[in-house]
């Protein structure tokens, strides 16, 4: 069965542009032009997400967002043409799930409602194993230890989660917005080159270690765990 979304967008070309490709990702989509119209809708299909734009009439998408959450957990992403920080703290607040700043990319909004599903157990994924191992690497995180080459080599928290992550997903590419989100959390307003440094300190640590797997850079987009095929 398809997993559902419900677009609450009063922009009918935006509302239309994410019917489009969520529709053409495989999502199951319903709309609604306005707050009011979407607790309605949201009340009669009980998505699986909603994404939920700001300025609304009827009821604006803190509103929203306060009244789906008073009803549960259904993930929500806030869409606006707002990006400062006290936006991102009253998204927070309202319960929201994830925020995303119009204009977007529509690569980045779908990687996100997948990473949002991913989180609430949504997608019907089983739990990923918390050990992974590589050629001549061991990723685990339930004694949080690296393992380069036989030996145990001391990774700060951070360090091991960002590989841990990528390295779940291999060959799979992150842009720096996904990672921040997803490892440091959505809370985390620091900067972007945060991911920069942390991944410049892993290769110093993995660096010559297999020809199988690397910390790749895309130029351009972000990082991923390259996997020799």
């Amino acid at each position: 069965m398809a997993i559902s979304v419900l677009i609450v967008e009063d922009d009918p070309n935006i509302r239309e542009l994410l019917q489009m490709y969520l529709e053409k990702d495989g999502y199951a989509v319903t709309l609604a032009a306005d707050g009011g119209q979407g607790m309605d809708k949201f009340r009669a299909i009980k998505p699986d997400l909603v994404l939920l734009d700001v300025m609304m009439p009827v009821m604006d998408g803190w509103a929203v967002c306060k009244a789906i959450r008073a009803e549960g957990n259904t993930p929500v992403i806030m869409l606006t043409a707002k990006g400062e920080t006290d936006d991102k703290v009253t998204g927070l607040k309202a319960g929201a799930d994830d925020y995303i700043t119009k204009p977007f990319e529509m690569k980045e909004l779908l990687a996100r409602v997948e990473a949002v599903l991913r989180r609430s157990d949504r997608c019907g994924e089983e739990t990923k194993a918390r050990r992974l191992v590589f050629d001549r690497l061991v990723i685990d995180m339930d004694a949080f230890e690296l393992t380069v080459d036989g030996k145990k080599v001391d990774t700060p928290p951070k360090e091991m989660e960002l590989l841990f992550y990528l390295a779940s997903s291999p060959n799979r590419v992150y842009t720096r917005n996904q990672l921040l989100d997803e490892v440091w959390g959505f809370d985390y307003f620091g900067d972007s080159r945060t991911v920069d440094v942390h991944v410049k300190r892993l290769r110093e640590k993995l660096e010559g270690v297999s020809e199988k797997w690397s910390v790749k850079t895309v130029w351009g987009v972000g990082y991923k765990f390259e996997v020799q095929q």
